[in-house]
């Protein structure tokens, strides 16, 4: 059994279809990359696995459990945490702060107000090992909203994983960055998903970054899954290339 099935997952907004009876597989410890083209609906089927959005059909499992019609909340609780496209942190508080207190909503006594020392203690144990692993320690005690925009990237890839999730979601983690930045941020990725201890999904628009990182591939576009399998293939369909890629193998 897949770590991830996704069955027929449709939305509608009126009359227009965001995502189109998308099926979709994916196995333990794999980084599946999901591409398309401005509109292709993969924000949206992000927010659908998340709970974000609610399908209007299909369903979402996640290790057999029926994620559909759970909150956020609830989700992230079973092991599903993700970045947003647009960065998402607390800018007046520390990075180490923003770490400790994304580990600390996943923990199952977070607010039970005896015990707190040791929730606080455990939190800010894994916020700093999640800084540590995404290369941020020398920056933990600035504000987040100092950081430069490929250190803010990364702090909240840092705090997807001191949630420690059986699922990362990564919604184009390298917008807006430099190539120096972009280079350092892959490498980063890349050492952390080499061991295939964590199964990703990930969303970019950048196809060195895709092609390094994945090893599967799936193409949306208006909606639905034109593609799907291993980077060559999908490099090499024709489809992906009209709708895609620009005609370019």
């Amino acid at each position: 059994m897949a770590l991830l099935e996704i069955d027929e997952l449709t939305r509608r907004f009126g009359g227009i279809i965001a995502v189109d009876r998308v099926s979709m597989r994916v196995e333990a410890g794999e980084v599946r990359a999901v591409i398309g083209p401005n509109g292709a609906g993969k924000s949206t089927l992000f927010n659908l696995i998340t709970g974000v959005v609610k399908a209007s059909d299909g369903s979402v499992r996640f290790d057999g459990t029926m994620l559909s019609g759970m909150s956020p909340y609830s989700i992230c609780q079973h092991g599903i945490s993700r970045t947003f496209q647009i960065t998402a942190l607390f800018p007046e508080m520390t990075a180490r702060e923003n770490a400790r207190l994304a580990a600390q909503a996943r923990h199952v006594r977070r607010w039970q107000p005896y015990g707190g020392s040791t929730v606080f203690g455990d939190a800010a144990r894994r916020g700093d090992a999640a800084l540590e692993r995404l290369g941020l320690t020398h920056v933990a005690h600035r504000p987040a909203g100092l950081l430069s925009h490929g250190d803010q990237r990364l702090l909240e890839v840092a705090m997807a994983l001191a949630q420690q999730p059986r699922l990362l979601l990564l919604d184009e983690p390298t917008q807006g960055l430099s190539v120096e930045e972009t280079a350092q941020a892959v490498d980063t990725l890349a050492t952390l998903l080499a061991d295939r201890a964590m199964t990703v999904l990930l969303v970019e628009h950048d196809m060195e970054v895709v092609f390094r990182l994945a090893h599967m591939i799936t193409v949306l576009h208006r909606g639905a899954v034109i593609a799907d399998g291993e980077p060559d293939a999908v490099r090499a369909d024709a489809e992906v290339q009209r709708a895609y890629l620009g005609g370019l193998a």
